[in-house]
């Protein structure tokens, strides 16, 4: 039957005690705070009882053109913000790595040498002494026991920060993909719109040289000619400043990209309005759709870490028990350091109490606690965020495409006016005065549509965003990475 030795006998208690502190906890028990709005949304717009949440849908089963969805792909992979986030997320993940290891005892091997010489003069002897030491050793050095959960909370707490930053990083991925969808749509609608100003520069430059004709031949007066010519120099203007906005749309896109963008990538002039599908909205879309949105969960994880926190100053009031325990073995010289009777042994244990803080431990404790009553109010407002937003998209979706039926009827009834009353000042019944107010009509008419159209595409984007979909959105290349053996 062998016999253990003291130390052997500490480090077997110092393993049931770790045991026995696994199993304690002083945090709270967390319990999720009701959500402070309404249980649903109410009547939706083209509501389908079948539809699928939109969460769940792959940011391709939304935006169908292949140029937009190449342009995500190479902002998934390039943008900085993104990269950043994912970078956080890592650090965080290795702070709870470290606050985790602070649960088992660190085990540590030394091994030292010495050797000192004393003068003849302060020897015993007489005589000049050389003394050496020799020691290898493998131990334990203070090993706090959690016997009141302190480092179990503090853990917990770690890991509630580095879930929270995941949820960062998921809401990065989810606006970056709705930023450039947005971007992409602006910049093809400004060329829609770069695209019908020349075009009525083009047709007043025409009108231009038929009333300077006419003009000489004394059939149209004076003052049509200039009404003609500042209609050529308002949509000259038009022109240059859609020119200019064009130019810095792009520059958007490529930004919040982080690479350059290709002309082949980008939309046209004529492009349709279809590269944003809307996903059919459930007939009882529930409220509780937006606590699986990255800001309401990363809200959520805040709070918890703030629970945790409590934990850790509860447990602060109670004793400290840590524990320092080696073996090894000593020698005056290195070649008898394995020998019979150099083995060595220490085990010290402690236990610190407090005593007297000046009030300092209850202070830590209310500043937890207060900490957890802010996050519970953020979390709350989160929330409240989350419920308008969608409930602003919703009432937009509601009646933009009537808003668009109205405006498309507009634009032909005054194409049809425009083209009388150009017809009549070429036949010499009106001025162009009434010809100018038709074509000034329409063109607003027109570029108003543009902006209507992408306000509904923008609004598409919108309510695939605020739903909550995109969060989980990688680019063909990093899926196919992280689905590989």
């Amino acid at each position: 039957m062998s016999r253990r030795t003291p130390a052997a006998h500490a480090l077997l208690a110092a393993a049931c005690l770790a045991v026995l502190s696994g199993c304690a906890s002083m945090a709270p028990r967390y319990a999720r705070p009701d959500a402070p709005v309404p249980q649903d949304f109410g009547a939706l717009p083209a509501a389908d009882a079948a539809a699928v949440p939109v969460a769940e849908l792959d940011w391709r089963q939304v935006f169908l053109d292949p140029q937009l969805q190449q342009v995500i792909a190479l902002a998934l992979d390039n943008n900085r913000d993104l990269r950043v986030a994912m970078l956080n997320i890592e650090k965080a993940r290795a702070s709870y790595r470290i606050q985790r290891a602070d649960l088992l005892p660190s085990v540590d091997a030394s091994a030292s040498h010495s050797a000192a010489r004393s003068s003849a003069a302060t020897s015993s002897s007489g005589t000049s002494q050389v003394s050496r030491s020799v020691s290898a050793e493998v131990g334990i050095s203070s090993w706090e026991l959690d016997l009141f959960g302190r480092i179990r909370s503090l853990k917990n707490e770690a890991l509630e920060t580095w879930l929270a930053t995941a949820q960062t990083q998921r809401d990065t991925r989810m606006s970056l993909v709705a930023e450039v969808a947005g971007d992409w749509l602006s910049v093809g609608a400004y060329r829609q719109r770069l695209a019908l100003a020349q075009q009525t520069l083009g047709s007043q430059r025409e009108t231009l040289k038929l009333t300077e004709a006419r003009h000489a031949q004394g059939v149209v007066s004076g003052v049509d000619l200039a009404q003609v010519q500042s209609s050529v120099e308002s949509a000259r203007a038009d022109v240059a400043s859609y020119t200019t906005a064009l130019a810095q749309a792009r520059n958007a896109l490529q930004l919040v990209v982080g690479a350059p963008v290709a002309d082949a990538l980008l939309p046209g002039s004529d492009a349709a309005g279809d590269a944003v599908a809307l996903a059919p909205l459930p007939a009882d879309l529930s409220s509780t759709v937006l606590l699986q949105r990255p800001d309401v969960l990363y809200a959520e994880h805040t709070l918890k870490a703030a629970n945790a926190d409590i934990g850790a100053a509860r447990a602060a009031f109670f004793p400290t028990i840590a524990l320092t325990a080696s073996t090894g073995r000593g020698s005056d010289e290195l070649s008898s350091l394995f020998d019979a009777g150099t083995r060595t042994w220490s085990f010290v244990p402690s236990i610190t109490l407090p005593i007297f803080h000046a009030g300092a431990l209850k202070a830590s404790l209310d500043a937890a606690r207060i900490e957890k009553d802010i996050t519970v109010a953020q979390y709350e407002q989160a929330i409240q965020t989350a419920f308008s937003e969608v409930a602003d998209a919703l009432a937009a979706r509601a009646n933009i495409d009537e808003q668009l039926d109205a405006q498309r009827a507009l634009v032909e009834v005054t194409q049809r006016s425009y083209t009388l009353a150009e017809a009549r000042w070429r036949n010499g019944v009106d001025s162009y005065l009434d010809a100018l107010d038709s074509q000034r009509s329409l063109y607003t008419a027109q570029q108003d549509l543009i902006t209507l159209r992408l306000s509904e595409a923008s609004n598409r984007v919108t309510l695939y965003k605020v739903l909550g979909g995109g969060a989980d959105a990688q680019s063909g290349a990093t899926a196919a990475a992280d689905t590989a053996p």
